[in-house]
């Protein structure tokens, strides 16, 4: 439609000049003056097979340092909110619909509604443009062009953070996600309540690259209050693979109870009780602050409330118990008893915490070897490295490796594991393990499984001191399919032992999924 509308253009244009006296040339330059120039440039879209946008026909150029203010200049300034009027003829200086859009971002010139945002005490004036707002967001076209719409030069909003107020406006007037790690939970609140999807979107992929042990559970207790499943999911997987690590961390002290309640309740929590039993006596004890409480024994006990007994106290080891819940002072004396006699005797008294243990994460096992060797001359250890490093396409929590033992009879090995993400140290332990003198692989673990990001090479080492000969691998794969994780490896430069992708150590890596 629009080649035969510019055709038709281009003909009567020509029938036109048909029809014109020659001799008549005045008359004939001042009737021309008064059709409308035919853009020549546009008829090159008839061998187009798509269109083209402003942004590709004049890709943006670089001024010079003499030149005047760039897009990204009237960013830094209204970032600041210091309005500056543009130079004459602004318009001018830039292409596209976008980057002249951008120069009003938190820009007075022309603005018709003014936004005072922030709790009291903490309020910031920023413009806006109501057009430009209500083709943004939902909630904008309805507040300034609905049917209920007011029509008032300032509106208060109170519950929304000044700086994740001007990340969506950003977005909105330039096209541009600009999130920060302190700023990202309020980015995402003021995308949720103006319904700008898109940038909700954005704001839960940084949270989910940026999640990790210190901060899942707060991201929990805020994934559930925003109804973000999928970095709901996300966050169980860290927390149940790295739960102790979760739980003694600052952010949990911070959930709600609940949230509490939530992983209190959480079956496939991977910790010892103990550890559960002492983070909830910490978060009681915050929740205390709170709510302006004493610290006491009692107060503590009461914030907890019906959660207490989600906490499987009859599962702890009874060191566990005997010398730490049993001497918290936050179980009665009769609980107490009650719990003592649940160890010990065979007529088991009725109790009111949960007596089963959890069932944990099972862990899965990535075997690169096809088979296994020994010789008279090798594998022999002294004090030298293997290492080889390994890539997932799906994030993992590495747990530990599965180490080959002697060749020659039962033997104890010390080993050294070591987990290194471009030369930063992430995990490390020194244990020792039995090996029996079979070809068995016999795991060593780290303290804390270690989260492994995807598309991300890593490289795992082991020092072992014990009986120079071993078993060793050999027809080694550079890809295994471990489940729904595929994992790549390749030859490590660390690796001073012989160790490689075709033979050597470190047969396993043992993870949770």
């Amino acid at each position: 439609m629009l080649k035969q509308q510019l055709l038709t253009v281009k003909n009567r244009s020509k029938k036109s000049s048909k029809k014109t006296n020659p001799s008549s040339s005045s008359s004939s330059s001042s009737s021309s003056s008064k059709l409308p120039p035919v853009c020549y440039e546009i008829i090159t879209l008839k061998t187009k097979k798509k269109k083209k946008m402003a942004a590709d026909i004049f890709p943006r150029k670089k001024p010079a340092n003499s030149s005047s203010t760039t897009v990204q200049q009237y960013h830094q300034q209204n970032l600041s909110n210091n309005n500056l009027i543009p130079a004459p003829n602004w318009q001018g200086l830039y292409p596209t619909i976008r980057e002249r859009n951008a120069v009003m971002f938190n820009n007075d010139l022309m603005a018709d509604v003014h936004f005072v945002v922030g709790p009291p005490g903490g309020t910031q004036r920023l413009p806006g443009h109501k057009y430009v707002l209500a083709v943004g967001s939902s909630v904008f076209h309805a507040m300034f062009y609905g049917e209920l719409a007011e029509d008032k030069d300032e509106i208060r909003i109170p519950d929304v953070d000044p700086a994740a107020f001007l990340a969506m406006l950003k977005y909105i007037y330039c096209d541009e996600i600009d999130l920060a790690a302190d700023t990202v939970l309020a980015t995402l609140y003021a995308a949720k309540k103006y319904i700008v999807p898109h940038l909700a979107r954005a704001c839960v992929n940084f949270l989910e690259t940026s999640l990790s042990a210190k901060n899942a559970c707060v991201l929990l207790s805020q994934s559930c209050l925003f109804e973000e499943p999928d970095l709901t999911q996300r966050c169980w997987e860290v927390i149940d693979a790295q739960a102790e690590l979760a739980l003694k961390s600052e952010g949990f002290c911070d959930i709600d109870f609940q949230t509490l309640e939530s992983i209190l309740r959480r079956e496939t929590l991977n910790a010892k009780e103990i550890v559960v039993f002492e983070a909830a006596l910490n978060w009681a004890e915050v929740e205390c602050q709170r709510q302006d409480l004493a610290l006491s024994i009692e107060n503590k006990r009461k914030v907890l409330g019906k959660a207490l007994y989600l906490i499987r106290i009859p599962t702890m080891a009874l060191d566990d118990f005997a010398n730490g819940a049993a001497q918290s002072g936050v179980l009665t004396l009769n609980e107490t008893n009650d719990i003592f006699l649940w160890y010990t005797a065979a007529k088991k008294p009725e109790l009111q915490f949960v007596s089963k243990a959890r069932k944990g994460l099972v862990p899965q096992r990535c075997h690169r070897f096809q088979s296994c060797a020994y010789r008279s001359n090798q594998w022999r250890y002294r004090g030298r490295c293997d290492s080889i490093q390994f890539a997932v396409d799906k994030r993992v929590f590495i747990a530990g490796f599965g180490l080959y033992g002697s060749s020659c009879g039962s033997a104890e090995y010390s080993a050294k594991i070591e987990l290194k993400r471009q030369g930063v140290v992430l995990g490390q332990n020194l244990s020792k393990y039995f090996s029996d003198g079979s070809s068995n692989t016999f795991p060593v673990w780290f303290e804390y499984p270690v989260q492994i990001e995807p598309d991300t090479f890593y490289t795992a080492s082991v020092i072992l001191d014990g009986n120079e000969l071993s078993y060793f691998g050999q027809e080694g794969m550079t890809e295994v399919q471990c489940g729904k994780v595929t994992v790549q490896f390749q030859c490590s430069s660390d690796s001073t032992n012989g160790t490689g992708v075709q033979g050597g150590q470190i047969p396993e890596l043992i993870f949770y999924a």
